[in-house]
């Protein structure tokens, strides 16, 4: 199986999970699966957020999602307990779908490790 053909596997296993466990079955976005990690990495699941938090939680996400490619490294938790990370490298000048297919794969080996999906 090619890697293409895996990830996008992966990634609609992945999306059918989350759906049913987070939106009734409504297909979620890219959007929401970051946010849903950025809440997850945070730890506070069962809290309202302000939008200016929603943003937050959005890049908390994607510096974890990153910090394995290299791009980010985990710095310290700040007194409210929202991690914050550094930049280690500049992301490279992506197509939009590039963008895309790295954060899916990103995404996919976040849960991976998590065991959520195989």
């Amino acid at each position: 199986m090619s890697r293409d053909t895996q990830l996008k596997e992966r990634w609609e296993k992945l999306v059918n999970i989350l759906s049913n466990q987070f939106s009734q079955g409504e297909d979620l976005d890219l959007d929401s699966i970051i946010y849903l990690i950025g809440v997850q990495e945070l730890g506070k699941v069962h809290r309202e957020f302000k939008k200016d938090e929603k943003l937050n939680l959005m890049h908390i996400a994607i510096c974890r999602l990153l910090e394995p490619y290299g791009f980010y490294e985990f710095e310290y938790f700040d007194a409210d307990g929202w991690p914050h990370y550094k930049v280690k490298e500049q992301l490279p000048a992506l197509k939009a779908g590039e963008q895309s297919v790295l954060m899916k794969e990103a995404i996919v080996n976040y849960f991976l490790e998590r065991e959520v999906i195989d």
